[in-house]
């Protein structure tokens, strides 16, 4: 059975949507440890709820960004963790950890990928006036939200829309796709060639 690390930031909704996809039996895994950097971290508060380990790691406390990822690697390998999910971790990865866990580190990013990576991402659409927007799993690599992209879901934009509103709609499709992904990396129907993602078939 898959077993997930999860690194969260702030409310964890994916790690939410992951759980629940988990509890019922859609995705055949385990959430074995769920690690923050941020004390009071909600992810946490779901993980301790679920009966999941959690640990809060400090990064303030560490002389370097690569010492601080070794702590969150000691912790992962601790629990023997096959991918790891990034649901809201708000640090970009250094080439350090990525290199580490090469194509088993998995992000989501609200916007459909290349375009607007970085923060704001659905302000960085409604700016631009683009007519669709969306979000993308995708492996993360040593850029920021660049990486094989694994799936996509698109969401129109409305009239009148704001921030808040697109970026709700938004998160509805980032709970419903990332258990996805999650489940194709687990029958081990995902590979890398050429930094594109193939999903291969079922085996029948």
């Amino acid at each position: 059975m898959l077993k997930i690390g999860v690194l969260a930031s702030g409310r964890g909704s994916n790690l939410q949507s992951i759980i629940d996809s988990i509890e019922s039996g859609e995705l055949e895994a385990k959430v074995e440890l769920v690690i923050s950097d941020k004390e009071g971290a909600k992810a946490l508060e779901r993980a301790n709820n679920q009966g999941i380990a959690s640990k809060y790691i400090n990064p303030k406390i560490y002389d370097s960004k690569e010492k601080f990822e070794q702590a969150m690697i000691d912790a992962l390998e601790e629990y023997e963790v096959d991918l790891i999910v990034m649901a809201g971790f708000m640090r970009i990865l250094t080439p350090y950890f990525v290199r580490h866990y090469k194509n088993r580190v998995m992000n989501i990013h609200p916007s459909l990928l290349p375009s607007f990576p970085g923060l704001h991402a659905q302000k960085q659409a409604l700016d631009y006036g683009v007519k669709v927007a969306g979000c993308t799993v995708h492996f993360a690599d040593e850029g920021m939200d660049t990486g094989p992209i694994i799936i996509q879901a698109a969401v129109p934009v409305q009239e009148g829309d704001t921030e808040e509103t697109l970026a709700k709609r938004i998160l509805k499709e980032e709970h419903r796709i990332y258990p996805q992904a999650v489940k194709l990396y687990a029958q081990d129907r995902l590979e890398v060639k050429d930094g594109k993602v193939i999903v291969k078939a079922v085996k029948s």
